[in-house]
């Protein structure tokens, strides 16, 4: 059973063929979806989802489609993937309407935490194409350092960032009941 995860402003669901509208609108986008091969064509994105949905079966992880609270709209997808003969990565994608929002690093940190807490793992890894600003600004923000550079299937060159266990998050709430209790509570 894939679990949902709840951010502040996100649920990290299991994906289903209603993720399908999103997949088709990031992945036929031929400027969202250059880092992951594309453009594709509708059958390819349904073709992208069905894999994403089998790798939870074949590998007990895989990612979850991100939603937002308030709307309800289905806005990307964060989780991990392991392509044959691939190291396993923490991945993830949104829809242009949903950038600039802190959506990505508010699912990366609570995909990292499930890891480390309920996959039980010991390291969460990724890697980008050098030339992936945006995404190596997300995963140095994360907290990423590069261990080690590997030559992949595809002959392109890689830097590999090891993730660090997130601090323990507190919510809103919390935070709100420690500054009237007056507890020091610090969260980044």
């Amino acid at each position: 059973m894939i679990p949902t995860l709840s951010t502040e402003r996100l649920k990290l669901i299991p994906p289903d063929e209603s993720c399908f509208a999103a997949y088709e609108q990031f992945y036929t986008d031929a400027d969202s979806s250059k880092a992951y091969g594309g453009p594709l064509s509708s059958s390819q994105a349904w073709e992208r989802l069905m894999l994403d949905i089998g790798s939870w079966h074949l590998t007990g992880f895989g990612v979850w489609a991100i939603k937002e609270q308030q709307s309800g709209a289905i806005v990307g997808s964060c989780g991990y993937w392991q392509a044959l003969g691939w190291p396993r990565e923490l991945t993830w994608w949104l829809l242009k309407s949903a950038r600039c929002k802190g959506y990505a690093q508010e699912a990366s940190i609570a995909a990292i935490e499930h890891a480390y807490t309920q996959f039980g793992w010991d390291k969460v890894q990724t890697y980008m194409h050098d030339d992936n600003q945006a995404a190596r600004s997300l995963v140095e923000k994360l907290g990423g350092v590069i261990s080690s550079r590997m030559e992949f299937a595809d002959s392109l060159s890689r830097n590999i960032y090891d993730i660090a266990a997130p601090p323990p998050l507190i919510s809103g709430a919390e935070k709100k009941q420690a500054a009237i209790s007056g507890d020091n509570l610090h969260q980044d």
